[in-house]
């Protein structure tokens, strides 16, 4: 258990999120930041008044500022504006970079030996502007991407073969975007390939559905969007490196050489512990997986492109 955790955005990602990490009790006192007045003190209060019912004793603090944060161990940053429907992630870019840059400052500022975990989108781009405003270094600064993606397309693989979930192995790389990259090669049902289960066109559909789980959701909602599996996978991350599991697991990484590329952030597999990103995992890929990874780059560089510090 660590002293403190803050989740930066108390809407529906960051106040799932928030109770996820109590209800699991990684950190002593849990703190929600958001600039609406009211919003993360009363949604505090009433996930403390869980505790008795859901046995944690993590505290759940609300506040409109960083000075309850001061000193985190880890932030997640889940503020921004959220997609509605017809929107890319990367129609968020120009709002959300504001937002995240001045999180990432005042987070430098109250909680300087912090691990950040960002989730707002644009994801990639986000983690960039995130390492950018704080200066912490790479091994400080990780993106929640491929942990969602390969979530989504192991759900999809499971209902496919009427198979627990349990028993998918998967791992999605690349930008959180259109251009995702699951890694087909690299799946399997306890250990047995994929492709002995499904052909290439079922496999090709449910491949195309994970990649768009996210806007099928946004659909549903009209007015909203994902919450409940993006929420799930930050907590895995922070709880992959509050109890130094040293775990495995795609997340979006500040990429130095590895894969052939540097200066951008990408989905790769990461080992994760107390210190943060420990080790970017450099996996054999086939050529196909090769070309789309480095279009998936592509597609992350561009937007990367206009931002300015």
């Amino acid at each position: 258990m660590l002293n403190k955790i803050t989740v930066v955005g108390a809407g529906n990602v960051g106040a799932t999120a928030a109770q996820r990490i109590a209800e699991k009790e990684l950190a002593r006192t849990v703190v929600m930041v958001d600039v609406a007045e009211g919003i993360p003190q009363g949604k505090a209060l009433d996930q403390w008044e869980s505790a008795p019912i859901e046995l944690f004793d993590s505290r759940v603090i609300g506040s409109n500022g960083y000075d309850e944060s001061a000193g985190s161990d880890i932030v997640v940053i889940t503020a921004g504006i959220a997609r509605k429907p017809g929107m890319s992630r990367d129609d968020l870019l120009n709002t959300n970079a504001g937002i995240v840059k001045s999180v990432a400052e005042n987070v430098a500022k109250t909680s300087p030996n912090a691990i950040i975990i960002v989730v707002s989108n644009p994801l990639d781009v986000m983690c960039y502007v995130a390492m950018k405003a704080s200066g912490f270094p790479r091994e400080r600064v990780i993106g929640m991407a491929g942990v969602l993606d390969t979530a989504r397309y192991r759900s999809f693989l499971a209902e496919a073969l009427d198979v627990s979930v349990r028993d998918i192995q998967a791992m999605v790389l690349g930008g959180h975007g259109d251009t995702m990259v699951p890694l087909i090669s690299y799946t399997t049902v306890s250990g047995i390939p994929i492709t002995q289960f499904l052909d290439k066109g079922k496999l090709d559909a449910i491949v195309d559905r994970a990649r768009n789980g996210g806007a099928e959701i946004v659909k549903y909602l009209k007015t909203g969007s994902a919450y409940y599996a993006p929420s799930s996978g930050a907590v895995q991350i922070v709880e992959a490196i509050v109890l130094d599991q040293k775990r495995i697991l795609p997340c979006s990484a500040w990429l130095d050489g590895e894969y052939g590329m540097k200066g951008l952030f990408l989905g790769v597999p990461v080992k994760l512990g107390r210190r943060g990103m420990e080790k970017i995992i450099e996996v054999t890929l086939t050529a196909d997986e090769t070309a789309a990874l480095a279009k998936s780059a592509e597609a992350v560089r561009e937007p990367m492109s206009v931002i300015k510090f």
